[in-house]
């Protein structure tokens, strides 16, 4: 491997608008499902902390709690954003990445960890509520 080249660098900026070297919000999850309560985050995490988030789908194993591919999810993310009027690569990008279970760092490292309070009629949307409902309306049918 020492002998490999570095991997190419890929432009910055996304002919869309999204840029890589302009400050960048990350919202990390499962989104099984995507819904309400993570529109309101996205949202206000563009009000107040980056113009542009790199949204990460954590690839889980298909489960009752995991029902969605990690492309199924990363679609309905782009279709709940698009109908609030934001565009895939200028207002956000999506990304497939690993089962994440950690974040460590170990000193001052450039960026900063914000827990946004919504309110408690946000904060109540349950995706397993969800999931539940959208079960039982399957076998309704």
């Amino acid at each position: 491997m020492e002998n490999m080249p570095p991997p190419p660098v890929p432009p910055s900026k996304h002919p869309e608008g999204f840029d890589g070297i302009e400050p960048t919000a990350q919202m990390l999850g499962r989104f099984q499902p995507w819904h309400e309560g993570h529109t309101a985050l996205f949202e206000r995490i563009l009000e107040t902390e980056a113009k542009q988030v790199c949204i990460l789908i954590r690839h889980m194993p298909i489960d009752d709690n995991n029902p969605l591919q990690p492309h199924e999810v990363g679609k309905y993310i782009e279709d709940a954003l698009k109908v609030k009027g934001y565009t895939q690569f200028k207002d956000f990008v999506i990304m497939i990445v690993p089962n994440i279970i950690n974040i460590s760092y170990g000193r001052d490292v450039g960026y900063t960890f914000t827990k946004h309070d919504l309110g408690e009629e946000i904060h109540s949307i349950s995706a397993t509520k969800i999931r539940a409902e959208n079960e039982k309306n399957i076998q309704n049918e």
